[in-house]
């Protein structure tokens, strides 16, 4: 495989993924109109449990080689902790807020939120990490943040700014989402990939599970296996978990990171793109405005990043190669510009 098939491998994965918010707000909307003895049988907490279970046995598939003896023996009681902190933010936590996000606010104003993440992890690996804070990045990402507010601050007919139950679910998934990245480019980037991505599924959806049965009983997941259910989650799991998987960790392998850099930057303005298109959420001028903000922000990024490319390169060669390299540090590094996957 090539690296213009890499490309476009990634290309596919961001737009698999900009669709999964409005998937999951047309699966929620059809568990409604069919009830099951009064109850949505298509609920987020059904959904976000068979999603993960679909994803654990694609990563299982494309990484289980890396569990091996060899690997697993070197990896510390330390190492095993942060494996576990990182799983439950971002395999548990930021999963279950935006599900729970989407399922009382709009999709465009879940996508919008979730821009906050890039600056985040830009600030946050520049204060913990000691990383070398990209200027370009960092106001490119301030500028699409701006435009999400537009957006989310002033829906019309609405004069009072204020944030919503959804709203704010959105917001603590992206700070939980930042963290999590964060946190897991501190201390896990040499642990091979097939690890720390199947154990952060696999324990997450563990967490996941324990906790709704404890919050709400396991009478919460009685509709998990009912034909409706899977008629529809299971396209889900196959389409947006499996295939998305597949095509981002396949094109991480495949292109430089500069190209998924870009292609992670347009996740919102595809995701705003099938919020009208799947869910008929309508094209307000407050939308249009911010936006235009929000891709004034990515072209800001994208072209100070293109700018000072060159000078990075001559400073920072092996920096270079390690960014362009395989593995669990490169596809920390790029998910955060991607935001919500769908589990």
């Amino acid at each position: 495989m090539g690296h213009l098939a890499g490309i476009g491998l990634v290309w596919g994965a961001v737009f698999i993924y900009a669709a999964s918010n409005s998937i999951v707000s047309l699966l929620i909307t059809v568990g409604e109109q069919n009830p099951v003895e009064g109850r949505n049988p298509i609920s987020f907490c059904n959904v976000l449990f068979i999603g993960n279970l679909a994803a654990l046995v694609a990563l299982i598939f494309i990484f289980g080689r890396d569990w091996t003896r060899k690997n697993l023996k070197g990896l510390s009681a330390v190492d095993w902790s942060a494996l576990t902190i990182s799983a439950i933010l971002s395999s548990a936590v930021s999963p279950s807020l935006f599900f729970f996000a989407l399922e009382h606010t709009k999709v465009t104003n879940v996508v919008l939120i979730g821009r906050i993440e890039p600056p985040l992890i830009l600030l946050l690996s520049a204060l913990f990490l000691s990383e070398k804070l990209d200027r370009w990045a960092l106001a490119g990402s301030l500028v699409a943040v701006v435009g999400a507010a537009v957006v989310v601050l002033g829906q019309e007919g609405d004069a009072r700014l204020g944030l919503g139950v959804g709203e704010l679910s959105a917001l603590g998934a992206s700070l939980s989402f930042a963290a999590s990245t964060t946190f897991s480019k501190w201390r896990l980037k040499h642990i091979p990939m097939g690890i720390f991505a199947i154990y952060r599924t696999a324990f997450g959806t563990v967490v996941f599970f324990v906790a709704a049965i404890y919050l709400f009983g396991i009478g919460h997941f009685q509709d998990a296996f009912r034909p409706i259910v899977w008629q529809y989650v299971a396209v889900y799991g196959a389409v947006i978990v499996v295939l998305g998987t597949l095509f981002w960790n396949f094109g991480l392998k495949w292109s430089r990171s500069s190209d998924v850099s870009l292609a992670a930057s347009f996740s919102p303005v595809a995701g705003v793109a099938f919020a009208i298109l799947l869910v008929n959420e309508p094209m307000t001028a407050n939308l249009f405005l911010g936006g235009s903000v929000v891709i004034a922000g990515i072209v800001l990024g994208q072209f100070g990043c293109r700018l000072t490319e060159g000078a990075r390169k001559r400073f920072a060669e092996i920096r270079s190669r390690k960014e362009a390299a395989t593995g669990s540090g490169a596809a920390m590094e790029q998910e955060g510009g991607i935001g919500f996957k769908g589990v």
